[in-house]
């Protein structure tokens, strides 16, 4: 009995490491790209870090000695979880070919950065011969955002590069602006429940703003998540009032000048702040 909890945790260490491993150098390759942890948030996580792994063993002589690392790896991931946004829920290698000086391994890979989720499939090809060299191919990448052109393009882009950690770069950042854009709906529609509306919910990409007083003219905000074939990505936000005729002919010139006043608004006040200053705007319509 005391054998088969020994190879149970010995298995589920051997998991937790691979993801740290994983998740370690994603963390290293975007870190310093991060918009949303300053500089002293992210030195102060990877200290941490540092001292919980250096505090886990090897070889562990017994199951007893086993749980304290179980949960020092557990905190590590969870650290690093909350750095980066990725969560794995899968993993899984097989060995496709192995000589003396040539190894090639096939590995699958699922999980989410946020609310975004992807599954990778790669093959590994690990050479030993003057030097070590370590070569990605047979990239296959599958997100649910994939119908959208961009984000097509992206991932095939990827896919044919094998660029497997600026993939996860540029998804870090991606799916930063996709739960910063959640939260700020979530927080206007709190803020604002008599003149916010959501009809495809929080992870939509527009909202309808309505003041009850008003019939007959209702604003849509759109927010676009844009994300190139190299990666980069941009907001890209759009002001599109919508007006029954009868208040058209009252509002003509304002309601065509709204448009680009919250463009204006964008580049001076910033997202947030843009947003607030028309549902006051709208709000004080009577």
């Amino acid at each position: 009995m005391d054998e088969n909890i020994f190879q149970a945790y010995e298995d589920e260490i051997r998991a937790l490491k691979e993801e740290i491993r994983l998740m370690t150098e994603v963390s290293k390759d975007i870190r310093q790209e991060s918009t949303f942890f300053s500089d002293e948030e992210i030195l102060k996580s990877i200290k941490s870090l540092e001292r919980k792994t250096q505090g886990v063993t090897k070889g562990p002589a017994c199951p007893s000695c086993l749980k304290p690392q179980l949960g020092n790896l557990e905190n590590c991931l969870l650290l690093l979880m909350e750095l980066t946004g990725f969560q794995f829920t899968s993993h899984s290698k097989k060995t496709v070919e192995k000589t003396r000086n040539r190894m090639v391994q096939k590995h699958r890979l699922a999980g989410k950065c946020h609310s975004v989720s992807f599954q990778l499939e790669f093959q590994l090809e690990m050479q030993n011969d003057e030097k070590v060299s370590t070569v990605i191919c047979d990239l296959s990448i599958v997100m649910e955002s994939r119908e959208d052109s961009n984000v097509s393009k992206f991932v095939s882009s990827m896919e044919e590069r094998g660029a497997i950690l600026t993939f996860f770069r540029s998804l870090s950042t991606y799916a930063e602006w996709h739960e910063h854009r959640r939260r700020t709906f979530q927080h206007f529609k709190a803020k604002y429940p008599d003149i916010v509306t959501l009809p495809e919910g929080l992870l939509g990409d527009f909202i309808i703003l309505k003041n009850p007083k008003v019939p007959g003219f209702e604003l849509m905000i759109v927010w676009k998540i844009q994300l190139d074939e190299e990666g980069t990505t941009m907001p890209v936000l759009d002001l599109l009032p919508k007006v029954s005729k009868k208040v058209l002919e009252q509002m003509m010139r304002s309601v065509e000048s709204l448009p680009s006043s919250f463009r204006s608004a964008l580049g001076v006040l910033g997202i947030e702040a843009a947003i607030e200053n028309l549902i006051k705007v709208l709000g004080s319509q009577k």
